[in-house]
Order: structure tokens, then sequence, then C-alpha cells
């Protein structure tokens, strides 16, 4: 049966006063926990500290409302021992930085005593764009690399490509290079300047011209999807840079990727993941921080924040 006691609940993750309440996955699972009758409480990454053999965090108890402009009430601020609580969701955005890295490794310390959603030791050693290379028979033609001569033999080899930063989350940096496109050069000397980091090269997909899709699972298994067309004259298809999200249903192709991995995210404690299909081809396994319940749920009213709850609390339980 599932958990029926309230359950202390703590949020870390980007400021909750700036949300999208109409579209924030984050919102929409603390928004559920309240409505199952557990406490929230909130704070922010850089609040997150080990102190003496204990993992802290300087928070405040929340309370949330679907009215814009007015969605929260935040209490004072106090220390929270994490050992105390029940449920601790890890939800800030990347970067996937040193930063985000670090509050993987004190959040493992009070894991699994304390739920970590999703399990933290999993989310550091799969960022999203390293994972799928475990499966690379659902993957497009793939390279990960620093070195300029094996970026410009694989654009050579697949004429039309896609480079990114390895890291990089919400579709920034993302470029479109075709065959005669003579950017790489410029583009890797761009990147170099920034940071020590690989990129990742594609061969480009055309079928994301008719939308990439987020297929959302719960414990390892798909519970619904929503395809996100790229704007007019953009080939990236991220709702932060205007893609238009839209209803679609699980093909069995679809349904073929999420058994060969679902699995793996479920032995994982990975309770909730996004990934990212195009056309047929696997491209992301999103663990950090993944969207779409909020369109999910307005699209075909499946409420996966309560699947979402439901798998917590049986663990609980």
């Amino acid at each position: 049966m599932p958990q029926t006691r309230p359950l202390t609940v703590g949020f870390q993750m980007d400021p909750m006063e700036g949300v999208d309440i109409r579209a924030d996955s984050t919102f929409r699972i603390a928004l559920e926990a309240q409505r199952r009758g557990h406490s929230l409480i909130y704070w922010t990454p850089d609040k997150l500290a080990y102190v003496e053999g204990r993992v802290t965090a300087r928070g405040r108890s929340m309370e949330l409302r679907h009215e814009p402009g007015n969605h929260v009430t935040l209490g004072a601020y106090q220390d929270y021992d994490l050992a105390d609580l029940d449920v601790v969701w890890l939800r800030q955005d990347p970067p996937f930085d040193m930063g985000y890295i670090t509050t993987t490794h004190l959040l493992d310390r009070v894991h699994p005593d304390t739920l970590v959603v999703n399990d933290p030791s999993w989310v550091r050693a799969w960022p999203e764009k390293l994972m799928v290379l475990d499966f690379a028979d659902l993957t497009p033609p793939t390279a990960i690399a620093r070195d300029l001569e094996t970026l410009k033999a694989f654009k050579a080899r697949h004429g039309d490509v896609i480079l990114k930063p390895l890291y990089g989350n919400g579709g920034a940096g993302v470029f479109r290079l075709t065959r005669d496109d003579r950017n790489l050069n410029s583009l890797h000397e761009l990147f170099s300047a920034i940071n020590r980091e690989p990129l990742i090269m594609q061969k480009f997909l055309p079928a994301v011209s008719k939308g990439d899709k987020r297929v959302i699972l719960v414990d390892g298994e798909p519970v619904g999807a929503i395809n996100r067309v790229p704007a007019e004259g953009e080939t990236r298809s991220n709702m932060h840079v205007g893609g238009r999200p839209e209803k679609v249903a699980l093909t069995d192709r679809d349904r073929e990727i999420c058994a060969t991995i679902g699995p793996r995210l479920r032995d994982a404690g990975q309770i909730f993941v996004g990934i990212d299909v195009i056309g047929d081809w696997l491209t992301e396994i999103n663990l950090t921080s993944p969207t779409g319940l909020q369109e999910l749920e307005a699209f075909d009213g499946t409420n996966a924040s309560a699947l979402i709850w439901e798998a917590i609390e049986r663990q609980r339980a």
C-alpha cells in the first residue's frame, strides 16, 4: 500500500519565487506533495552544507498556491538536518558543473535513509548527454571530443551535424553545421576559450522539424509524452528557446526504447526521468531536472506528479 503518513519533503532548487507556475515541473511536484498532506521545505543549492558530520540546509518552510503572482509563502530561515527529512528533491537546473557535482556528493551522505530523488550518485555518473552512450544502437551517430581534427573527420563523414556543449542545457550553444558550413574552426575556438570540456557532435536528424519528443518515465515506466516543435527558422525545439509543445502519443519505437533503458533507470533509483526522442532515435536521457509534467497533464490529463509520489510513497513505506 502507498505511504499514508505525512512526509517531510525538502526541495533543493533554483529560486521558487521566480518559477512559471503554469509550466514548472518542480512547482507541480511540490504542489502535489502538499495536496497529499506532506510538509514542504525549500532551499537553494548555495544553502546546502556539510558541518561536522551532518549534512544541513539553511531552508524555509513553504506553502504553495496555484495563483500567479501569489504562488508561494515562505517561512523564516532555519537550519535543517537532512537526516531528519523523509525525502529530498535534487531539482536545481544545470549547468552540470563542479558546484552541481558537489551537491550530489553531499546528498550521497544522507541517501537512502533520506530518500534523494533522483539518486544523486547516478545523477552524477549519468549526465544527460553521456548516459545515452550505453545505448549506441538506439542513438544517432555521435562523437564526444575536444580535438578539432576528430570533430572535422566526424563532420566529413556525416555532412550535416549538430554541435553543442557536453554539459549545456535548455538549447544554449546548440549549432547546426551543414555540409558546406565553414564555422567549425571558429566555434571550436569559441568553446575552447570558455572551458576545457569536450564537445558533443551528432548526425543531424531531419525528423526534428516534426518535433523533439519528450517521453516521461516514472520508476522506469513510460507514462506519456509531449512533442516540442521548433519555432520557424529554428533547429532547436527546447521550450526555453521558443519550441511549441503539442500533444503526441507514444509510438511502438518509443516503447521499445523505454523497455530497453527503463530497467536500468529503475534499478538506479531514477524515479522521474525525461528522455528525448527525435524520429526513431534516442538523443538524451535527462536525470538532473527533467521537465514536461504540466504540459503532459494539460494535453491528456495524465497526472504524472501523482504517479511520482505514489512511487516515492511505496519506497518510504
